[in-house]
């Protein structure tokens, strides 16, 4: 991927606030070629700002009460700080190497990373500064999902096509559940009891049932006149206090809204290629 998004659209947002400093909503863009971060007005996508940031920056998120962004510096192994109300970079953190995705706990203070080359994930005490610890994974760790309740995290591993159970309290790694090729994307549903995967070239998406960690569905895209293989689950977007999400499906512009609660495909919608 050569850039992703932190969108600040309250219907995205699984808890909006809009910063203080903006009047309207905006994106973030991380720009890992051009060592930038692209700021765009959501009401007319315009870009109206770019921002020169870390080497090679790829995985972005905010602090919990959104005054503050992190972003994945991947060639300069470092997560850094931005504050949001001036765009400067006030401080960074200790990742280990090749920080490519990030998420934060519920807690507000613990960042997790996926540690790409290495094959592990960081976690990270934010006030301290402090590599908290280092856990083995799968190869090549990309997705990362906390559950709402804190209790638990995620990672997926590209290569080795699983899903690794992270117990946030000992950092352990306490399970281990295959899902199809090249897992990508996480999220666990509003009430934490799936985990929801999507594996961009097997095509498919696992619903795992996160008390047993055991798999209980398996979902398709059989879309007209799409050849399967054009069909590449990645990026799960869940709407805003309903039991809806949608799914980018890669390079055949389609994107498809199915409900979390019921495991069912509501529909797809065509557009411009969605990654």
């Amino acid at each position: 991927m050569s850039y992703r998004f932190a969108l600040l659209l309250g219907s995205l947002m699984a808890s909006f606030a809009l910063p203080q400093a903006f009047a309207l909503p905006q994106a973030y863009v991380t720009n890992e070629k051009d060592n930038t971060l692209s700021v765009i007005d959501m009401t007319t996508f315009d870009v109206v700002e770019t921002i020169e940031v870390g080497e090679r920056p790829r995985g972005f998120i905010l602090s919990a009460d959104q005054s503050h962004a992190y972003i994945c510096a991947s060639d300069a192994d470092r997560i850094q700080i931005m504050d949001l109300s001036t765009h400067s970079i006030v401080g960074d953190l200790p990742s280990g190497a090749d920080p490519e995705t990030i998420a934060l706990h519920p807690n507000g203070t613990t960042i997790y990373t996926a540690n790409e080359d290495d094959a592990l994930l960081t976690v990270i005490d934010i006030p301290t500064a402090q590599v908290i610890s280092q856990i083995d994974v799968g190869v090549e760790p990309e997705g990362l999902a906390v559950s709402h309740d804190g209790s638990m995290m995620v990672v997926t591993s590209e290569t080795t096509n699983m899903v690794h159970w992270i117990d946030t309290k000992t950092h352990e790694n306490i399970a281990n559940s295959l899902v199809d090729a090249r897992p990508r994307d996480a999220h666990f549903t509003r009430d934490d009891k799936y985990l929801w995967v999507s594996s961009e070239i097997g095509g498919t998406v696992s619903i795992f049932e996160t008390a047993t960690k055991q798999k209980v569905k398996t979902l398709s895209f059989a879309i007209k006149d799409v050849y399967r293989d054009k069909v590449q689950p990645f990026g799960i977007v869940r709407l805003k206090n309903r039991p809806y999400a949608s799914l980018a499906l890669g390079p055949h512009n389609r994107i498809t809204c199915y409900t979390t609660d019921h495991f069912a495909v509501e529909y797809v919608i065509v557009v411009c290629r969605p990654l």
